[in-house]
């Protein structure tokens, strides 16, 4: 059963066996053995910098594992940035990353165009409002990249607990996972039902894979590129690390409706690209949303209708360039 044989705790990797082996992959090719953390962030100044921090200090001065922090900052209105760069970051402005093409907005634009300002062979991707973030988000999703040349994609699982206020309800946190997604995946990839966290925002993956990939600009890449790293390299290629807890800021129900919209859209939009239906028209993208004023109901429309970047191979200035699309800002 693949949950068995490709689920493991973050405790399994210590960082000393970590380093061995990625002394054993560092090669002459740019890139091969390095490892690049990246942090997508919108106005997160509470919490980015402590992350940034915990990184630098655990895993590049305490132990050289980590080669470089990237955070990409998405036109944050706060101190996002400065506070990033305080800490130790190396920070990029969204919009300033292949800026010929048009602009888009989302997580998954970040994400995408955090593959044309990197440069390491394996990427880290963690989510930059956690508040109880440890190092050992990082190690526990290299763990199976380092030692396992035929795993290329891990996703991080934990425990994601509902903070209201100073109360924490367990179990109640990632209503969007249990109420939309899970249901999607066992329905149509009953294969994948053993991913714990489809949608958890830590995972780790290898360039040579998610440059292959295309990415959803919104709230749909996670599902996207499990999605899609299923189809392109099977089963056996993902694997997933327990890290414990996740404690970050919660979304208001408007959101996570507009969330489930864009999850259910690129299921959707899998669904068809991979063969598994034939669709007899495309899906709506608007979702009423209503609230009660004094003269009744008022409904207001949203679009979640979701934008998708193609394989960053594909892009050209990433092809002639290769990882040096660093702009000088």
């Amino acid at each position: 059963m693949w949950m068995r044989r490709r689920t493991s705790t973050a405790a399994d990797w210590p960082v000393e066996m970590l380093l061995k082996a990625k002394q054993a992959q560092t090669g002459a090719e740019p890139g091969q053995g390095r490892i690049s953390v990246v942090l997508p962030a919108r106005n997160e100044e509470e919490t980015v910098g402590e992350i940034v921090s915990v990184i630098r200090r655990d895993l590049m001065e305490r132990a050289p594992l980590v080669d470089e922090i990237v955070v990409i900052d998405s036109r944050s209105t706060d101190r996002t940035a400065e506070v990033a760069a305080a800490a130790g970051a190396e920070v990029v402005a969204q919009d300033a990353i292949l800026p010929e093409l048009p602009r888009m907005s989302g997580k998954g634009e970040a994400l995408w165009k955090s593959l044309a300002v990197t440069t390491g062979d394996l990427l880290v991707f963690i989510d930059a409002d956690l508040r109880n973030f440890s190092s050992h988000f990082v190690t526990g999703l290299l763990g199976p990249l380092l030692t396992d040349p035929t795993v290329g994609y891990v996703k991080g699982c934990y425990d994601r607990p509902l903070m209201t206020g100073g109360t924490r309800v367990d179990g109640a946190g990632g209503r969007v996972t249990e109420l939309v997604a899970r249901p999607l995946i066992n329905l149509h990839w009953p294969a994948l039902a053993g991913v714990i966290q489809p949608l958890g925002g830590e995972y780790a993956g290898r360039r040579s894979l998610l440059e292959r990939l295309p990415f959803v600009t919104g709230y749909g890449v996670e599902l996207g590129l499990l999605l899609d790293v299923f189809a392109d390299s099977g089963l056996d290629a993902l694997a997933q690390v327990d890290l414990g807890d996740r404690v970050h800021s919660h979304q208001s129900t408007e959101a996570l409706a507009a969330m489930s919209g864009q999850i259910m859209l690129t299921a959707w939009s899998r669904l068809q690209r991979h063969g598994r239906m034939l669709p007899l028209e495309n899906p709506g993208t608007e979702l009423a949303w209503f609230s009660r004023s004094g003269n009744g109901h008022e409904m207001r429309i949203n679009d979640v209708g979701v934008q998708e970047r193609p394989p960053m191979i594909e892009v050209p200035g990433y092809a002639r360039a290769g990882r040096s699309l660093q702009p000088e800002l």
